[in-house]
């Protein structure tokens, strides 16, 4: 399968690196010259160039778009006059209800994806063949998704490593504001507010102490800023729920604090403790490959 990449920041290069090294041809489009020579001296494509008209050349069977979100549907929009009847378009984009129905019906092969992996860098230079190991990556088919496109892209996430988990777009966008894209506003925020100390001794001394505890907390709000807003204008409703629940929660535990009320702050504490478990990010186990809502086996 000739697999095409649009885009070869971290996710396309990583993804560019990992299907090379499985042995499939692989192309890259970037609009940086400076990234292709990088991606060919990487050994992650084995042709690269600035131009979606090079695809004519390779004939792909299946084109990634690893662009921002906000680029994928006019990419798409851009590619059409070079794809063959039946090529499989995916993207990685974090939010999917504003681009699988449009994409869709703008290419019928075209399957939503969003591989759950990252890192705070960017860029081809950051890439790594096995980013994607052992991580889920989420396929979102509708109602008009073509069969064959969807087998084309669970064969893609088997070759990278990956655990395909199949949901329709309103459950991803729903689930992602709770574990991706609250997280970033909430750790934006946690640097802020220690950002507004008065003292700034106390902030230097702060800055000095600072370890793992905050280094987790903190880590995705110090991320690319330009994803966080991408994460929050297009999934504006169900990050909006996030928040506000979040909220609330903050609001009851400055409650029970205000109130010296130590013994129900320790029944929070240890509920808390006890659904952390529950999630496989701390405790690895086999990933349910269809939750409910996603067209497709």
């Amino acid at each position: 399968m000739r697999i095409a990449i649009v885009g070869l920041g971290l996710i396309g290069g990583s993804l560019a690196l990992k299907l090379t090294e499985k042995g499939y041809p692989v192309w890259g489009i970037s609009r940086n010259p400076a990234t292709c020579k990088q991606a060919l001296e990487r050994g992650a494509v084995q042709g690269c160039g600035t131009e979606l008209a090079l695809l004519a050349r390779f004939d792909p069977q299946m084109v990634l778009i690893c662009t921002p979100l906000e680029q994928v549907l006019a990419t798409l929009a851009a590619l059409l006059p070079y794809l063959s009847a039946e090529t499989v378009v995916s993207d990685v984009g974090s939010v999917k209800q504003p681009i699988v129905a449009p994409a869709t019906e703008l290419w019928p092969w075209f399957v939503g994806g969003h591989p759950m992996a990252g890192k705070s860098l960017q860029g081809i230079q950051a890439a790594e063949a096995d980013l994607f190991r052992g991580r889920p990556y989420v396929l979102t088919p509708i109602a008009e998704t073509q069969p064959q496109a969807l087998d084309a892209m669970k064969e893609l996430v088997v070759a990278i490593g990956a655990e395909a988990v199949l949901t329709d777009p309103a459950r991803h966008d729903r689930a992602v504001a709770w574990i991706s894209h609250l997280p970033v506003m909430v750790s934006a925020s946690l640097i802020a507010a220690v950002s507004q100390e008065e003292d700034p001794a106390i902030l230097e001394l702060a800055r000095t102490l600072a370890s793992s505890g905050f280094r987790d907390t903190s880590r995705v709000g110090g991320g690319i800023p330009q994803l966080g807003l991408e994460m929050a204008r297009h999934n504006r409703q169900a990050l909006l729920t996030a928040l506000s629940s979040y909220q609330a929660q903050l609001r009851q535990i400055e409650r029970l604090i205000d109130g010296e009320k130590w013994d129900e702050l320790l029944r929070v504490l240890q509920r808390t403790q006890q659904e952390w478990q529950q999630f496989p990010v701390n405790h690895p186990r086999e990933i349910l490959h269809n939750l409910g809502g996603g067209n497709g086996q």
